[in-house]
């Protein structure tokens, strides 16, 4: 069981932490997300609550979505912006007690609680072997004339003769959805509704990205180990005064 909520990269900075520690944080707005359905195993055979972020005007909805918001009393005839329409998202088993219409915001973390971050990486087009699959490419110089970056050899000899599976060849790079697992929250700002996470997180700048609670730390926090210095034992003896330095020079 978890929760999580919808959230805008808006980008990178750095922040000190309470040991004076200088630290990496990505900027994510996290909210305020409006909780547009709640599904339950008995009407819709899992558990999910449905999440909506950023206002869409109504006729660049479609008839679908806008009957969805209607059914669910969230959109009235004659509004011509809907709240919370701009993406939808769902977070299964949602631990939290939530109703359609509420709203929830970055407050459903703590500082120090571990989370994953779902996104969708950069698109990088059609690329080569050496900026896909991190290559050497060919030598640089002794007649190689055409061959700097390119793939090389990629079959057999005569038996058997064929390509081998999951051969690394050009291709399309990015644009897939990755989890950044197990990253700590730095900071939660309520008036501003941001969320300062600590390191990177997948997309790019404006991109929509899902925060929830970590699978494998669950909604636990960061454990900071600090070493103390041990205490004395009772009955021991007090540490001996240090003595003073001889004087220098001896007897005549």
């Amino acid at each position: 069981m978890g929760f999580g909520l919808i959230a805008k990269k808006l980008g990178m900075t750095q922040v000190y932490d309470k040991q004076g520690m200088l630290n990496d944080v990505t900027v994510l707005e996290a909210g305020p997300c409006v909780v547009t359905q709640v599904k339950t195993k008995d009407t819709d055979g899992y558990a999910a609550v449905q999440l909506g972020l950023g206002s869409q005007k109504v006729h660049r909805l479609t008839k679908a979505e806008q009957g969805h918001l209607k059914k669910n009393g969230l959109l009235k005839d004659g509004d011509k912006v809907a709240q919370g329409a701009r993406i939808l998202r769902e977070i299964r088993d949602f631990s939290k007690e939530v109703k359609v219409g509420d709203i929830v915001g970055p407050t459903l973390f703590e500082v120090g609680q571990w989370v994953d971050v779902i996104g969708t990486s950069k698109g990088r087009g059609f690329q080569g072997v050496v900026r896909r699959h991190k290559m050497a490419g060919g030598p640089e110089t002794h007649g190689a004339k055409g061959w700097h970056r390119r793939v090389g050899a990629i079959g057999m000899r005569s038996f058997p003769g064929t390509v081998r599976r999951n051969q690394r060849m050009p291709g399309h790079m990015g644009h897939v959805t990755i989890t950044t697992q197990s990253i700590e929250v730095v900071e939660v700002r309520e008036k501003e509704n941001l969320l300062l996470i600590k390191g990177s997180v997948p997309g790019p700048t404006g991109a929509f990205v899902i925060v929830r609670t970590s699978v494998k730390h669950g909604a636990k926090k960061k454990v900071v180990h600090v070493t103390a210095a041990p205490a004395a034992k009772k009955g021991a003896a007090a540490p001996a005064a240090a003595k003073p330095a001889a004087k220098a020079g001896g007897k005549k």
